[in-house]
């Protein structure tokens, strides 16, 4: 058989969709990048530390943990940066020095990962979920004023998937109510708001350095930051056992205040300072490849692609697509949530790693709803009345429905091949959507 006669039934193999027995349009190398990206210089400068004298944060004198709250401090725009053990434990630290706890409620979004909720619960306080922006996937200002309650004292904004919140709306219902703003940028370093970076913007902001972080260190921590000196102070104390640990002065072993162990160490911040040097060259890597990925799906119908509002950067952490049967054209018998289902099953199949995120609003999370907590019903039982009604949260609930999610494979700077593969694989299912139609259950 001549070359010609083979070309039509290659194509042909090419088109058809890999679970009806086509040619899978991603390559296996291609469907799961390293992330993080570890280099000579990273491992020297693990190495390093355990060759010298500062395995710890609390050693005299300065040590990897210092140097990278200085340059971390630098980055965000503010005075002080406090390293931590993991991003869940800033969080804590910063609703323990901010002054939340028993009795109090924090006004958290219903899209987030678990620990932006449970953060004021191990303060004994009670999170209260908002709604959230169905574009931004951030909290909606609207949501928020509705939530406000006599027993709020604090806003905890969540810069989700790298997108910045609506600080100056969210700022200003604080500053009308007296209440404190605590940034989770977890997933947001380097965003920026009004040409301002996250984490300088409230009271007090924390990002995490976990492994899959676009700061990642060799495995946990978390950073920090802060404008005000006292909250700097009390969460410094809170890392140490509630002791007073400053450079120059002998440590006396005692705890003047409630305490943790929530140090961050010297070879996990050595080893962030090093991708530190870094990042800047990636970010803009990862934001071209990214912008480059989503320009070539932004047109096709029914797939609402990533956005960045006016004034705003996005870090690009995590990408969602929202799905929507009848912008695609799909009868009216097929629900969000089961073109979903048949898009990610269909997209798997041919190669393109696409996940879902969140299963649920948090407010539906088994720990919030059976409120077990630390025992007797705390910290809701600590209120002096019954806690705030949650909201239906509709806009959280059709998210989670109806979206998909592309994860870590786009962090690495050399993803620009892979997500033009992944274009590919999703442009060729939208070429069948007959095929979509009927997994999804059209008739």
């Amino acid at each position: 058989m001549s070359s010609a006669d083979t070309a039509p039934a290659a194509d042909a193999k090419a088109r058809r969709l890999a679970a009806l027995g086509g040619r899978p349009a991603v390559p296996r190398d291609l469907r799961n990048l390293p992330w993080p990206v570890v280099t000579d210089d990273d491992r020297k400068a693990v190495l390093d530390t355990l060759d010298g004298e500062s395995l710890v944060s609390n050693a005299d004198g300065e040590t990897p943990v210092s140097r990278l709250e200085r340059a971390w401090a630098d980055r965000c725009a503010t005075r002080w940066c406090v390293g931590t053990s993991n991003g869940t434990t800033a969080l804590q630290l910063a609703l323990a020095a901010l002054g939340v706890g028993p009795g109090d409620e924090v006004i958290v979004p219903g899209l987030s990962f678990i620990a932006s909720a449970l953060a004021p619960v191990h303060q004994m306080a009670v999170p209260v979920f908002a709604d959230v922006d169905p574009v931004t996937f951030t909290l909606d200002p609207a949501a928020v004023r509705a939530a406000i309650g006599p027993r709020t004292a604090a806003i905890l904004p969540v810069h989700l998937h790298g997108h910045p919140a609506d600080m100056d709306a969210l700022g200003e219902l604080a500053d009308r109510h007296g209440l404190a703003v605590l940034e989770d940028a977890a997933q947001a370093h380097g965003a920026r708001y009004r040409g301002r970076p996250v984490g300088g913007l409230g009271r007090a902001g924390v990002f995490s350095l976990q492994v899959t972080k676009n700061l990642p260190t060799c495995g946990e921590g978390g950073l920090l930051v802060t404008d005000d000196e006292e909250v700097a102070r009390a969460a410094r104390m809170g890392r140490q056992f509630g002791e007073v640990m400053e450079p120059g002065r002998d440590r006396d072993y005692v705890s003047y205040r409630l305490g943790w162990n929530h140090k961050l160490s010297s070879v996990q911040a050595a080893f962030t300072l090093s991708q530190l040097d870094r990042f800047d060259r990636y970010e803009a890597d990862r934001t071209r490849n990214v912008e480059a990925f989503l320009a070539r799906l932004a047109e096709l119908p029914g797939l609402t692609v990533p956005t960045v509002a006016e004034g705003s950067t996005h870090a690009w952490h995590i990408l969602r697509f929202r799905l929507d049967p009848r912008a695609a054209g799909l009868p009216e018998e097929v629900t969000p949530g089961a073109f979903r289902a048949a898009v990610h099953r269909l997209l798997r199949a041919e190669g393109v790693p696409v996940s879902r995120y969140q299963l649920m609003p948090l407010s539906e999370q088994k720990v919030f709803q059976d409120r077990v907590g630390f025992g007797s019903g705390h910290p809701w039982a600590a209120l002096d009345g019954p806690p705030a009604e949650n909201g239906d949260l509709p806009v959280t609930r059709a998210v989670v429905e109806d979206s998909l999610t592309l994860q870590k494979r786009h962090l690495n700077p050399d993803a620009g091949e892979a997500l033009q593969r992944y274009a590919d694989g999703i442009e060729k299912l939208w070429a069948n959507l007959d095929v979509v139609a009927r997994m999804a259950g059209a008739s």
